[in-house]
């Protein structure tokens, strides 16, 4: 075998970069080479977090797609095809996001959905972080749950014993016993869209709320990374997979095409009798203490607020529905779902804003508070794996589209799809959703909103407390309120980032009418 499959360079793979720093705890006056691992502590573990990327990129996986593009300086492109496909050479150290992004959730314990034709490697990349995570491949093999049209709920949890069914007088003298998988800190599921619904409700149990139940029994799942395979992203499959799992889901990644100029590569693996999860080098294992330490350094990577404000910015932009509702509430486009109403229907009746230029228009629902969520982890954790004091808009930018792959619903028949330019984001969704981000940034510079928020002032000042604040300055603030809100019902179209900042100043103006009721009730 090639000695290289197992070589892990010892030069660092992003000089001078440092993590950030965890927490003192007393137990690392302690610590010796070898107590937890032989060398292991010597190496910060965003570092090995890179060193795995780059093994598995570079000897694992055959993915020479480096579509996670970064740019340090100008960066060549060029048009090639009757089309002016445009292709760029990054000026940045960019990467594969088939690799990457399973590594990702790998460290955050989320929940990756791989896509892609049979083959593609979808299967390979989940058994490989199952062996990051210090398994023995022969353990993560068998605890793997292939999904088949018969596979029943004790099939993927737990059976109970047989004596107990016999013997037992009550629910509670019956003891399950639970698959080993249950309580790995990998999971993967194989063409989950092949299991029956029923089973799908309990896996969707386990994954959303962490416990699995059999008989009333309870087995209390610990965090894991999840990693699901499919063949489409569609839903299809034997079974329609639920909605509500699909939305548990953070993340999305597709297997791109093999690339025929590294048919090379194949045929040494296929010469040499070469598995590259048999090969894992151990300086690239992580021990569960690690993986929890990382996942602590990942979520204290700092969010600047002028890069959440983007992000609020974009996700104020879908959900508002103008005919939906007659108190100002409910116009959402998920009062018009819940009523069972044709959400695109709806939305071609709206005449006060251009459907165009509008970017709500071009979806048939919001973002939901769980994909919000998983947008700001997988934000920190590109940046911690990039060795990044904090979060940059190009972070963001970059992990959006396969976090909100699956939240954010096109609507095909809207008519800024018929434009040209873009006819292709009806099947790309990836481009699409990173074109939603770029002209969400491009209307938030055009509107200064850096330097110009009236609305995020006034919340900075209600966020200072009220403590001495007297009456006649809560009724310069509600008047302040009442004079915004006139001024925008003059002047503005109502844009779903409109929507949002009125319902933030109600919100306020009810905080101010509660506190200078009680400063009343006081005196």
């Amino acid at each position: 075998m090639n000695p290289t499959y197992r070589h892990v360079s010892q030069a660092p793979t992003l000089p001078g970069s440092a993590p950030p720093q965890d927490e003192f705890d007393v137990a690392t006056l302690y610590e010796t080479p070898l107590a937890d691992g032989a060398g292991a502590a010597s190496v910060p573990l965003d570092e090995k977090l890179r060193q795995a990327y780059f093994w598995i990129v570079n000897h694992a996986i055959i993915s020479p797609h480096y579509d996670l593009e970064f740019a340090e300086g100008p960066s060549a492109s060029f048009q090639l095809g009757d089309t002016k496909a445009r292709l760029t050479l990054p000026s940045g150290q960019s990467y594969s996001s088939f690799v990457l992004v399973p590594l990702l959730t790998f460290a955050v314990r989320r929940r990756c959905l791989l896509v892609g034709g049979p083959g593609r490697g979808k299967t390979a990349s989940a058994i490989l972080m199952g062996v990051l995570a210090g398994y023995p491949l022969r353990d993560v093999r068998r605890a793997m749950q292939h999904g088949h049209p018969q596979l029943t709920i004790s099939d993927l949890l737990g059976t109970p014993l047989p004596g107990d069914l016999i013997k037992a007088e009550r629910m509670a003298d019956i003891d399950v016993a639970w698959r080993t998988w249950l309580g790995m800190r990998v999971k993967i599921i194989d063409e989950y869209n092949r299991i029956p619904t029923r089973t799908q409700s309990a896996l969707l149990t386990l994954m959303s709320d962490g416990y699995a139940e059999v008989f009333d029994q309870i087995y209390e799942s610990a965090d894991s990374a999840w990693y699901l395979t499919a063949n489409d992203d569609a839903g299809g499959g034997t079974y329609q997979v639920i909605e509500a799992l699909r939305d548990r889901i953070d993340v999305v990644v597709h297997a791109l095409a093999f690339n025929s100029r590294f048919l090379g590569e194949l045929q040494e693996r296929v010469e040499q009798r070469l598995r590259p999860e048999e090969v894992v080098p151990p300086e690239i294992v992580f021990t569960e203490a690690e993986h929890d330490r990382m996942y602590a350094e990942i979520l204290r990577v700092p969010f600047p607020r002028e890069i959440r404000r983007r992000l609020e910015f974009f996700a104020a932009q879908f959900e508002l529905l103008e005919p939906a509702g007659e108190q100002f509430e409910y116009r959402t486009k998920d009062t018009a779902k819940l009523a069972g109403v044709d959400v695109h229907l709806l939305s071609a009746t709206e005449t006060g804003r251009d459907r165009i230029a509008d970017l709500g228009a071009q979806t048939l629902g919001g973002l939901s508070v769980r994909s919000l969520q998983s947008v700001l982890t997988y934000a920190k954790a590109l940046a911690y794996f990039r060795g990044r004091p904090e979060v940059g808009l190009d972070d963001l930018a970059a992990v959006l589209p396969f976090v909100l792959h699956d939240k954010l619903q096109p609507d095909d028949q809207a008519p800024s799809f018929d434009e040209p330019a873009q006819r292709p984001y009806r099947t790309d969704r990836v481009s699409w959703i990173r074109s939603l981000f770029e002209r969400a940034c491009a209307e938030y510079d055009r509107l200064d909103l850096d330097v110009d928020d009236q609305v995020g002032d006034m919340l900075a000042q209600f966020e200072l407390g009220l403590n001495d604040v007297d009456e006649p300055e809560v009724e310069k603030r509600l008047a302040a309120i009442e004079a915004l809100l006139t001024e925008w019902s003059r002047n503005r179209k109502l844009y779903g980032h409109v929507y949002d900042d009125a319902l933030a100043l109600k919100y306020l103006h009810q905080r101010y009418v509660n506190y200078r009721a009680w400063l009343r009730w006081k005196s």
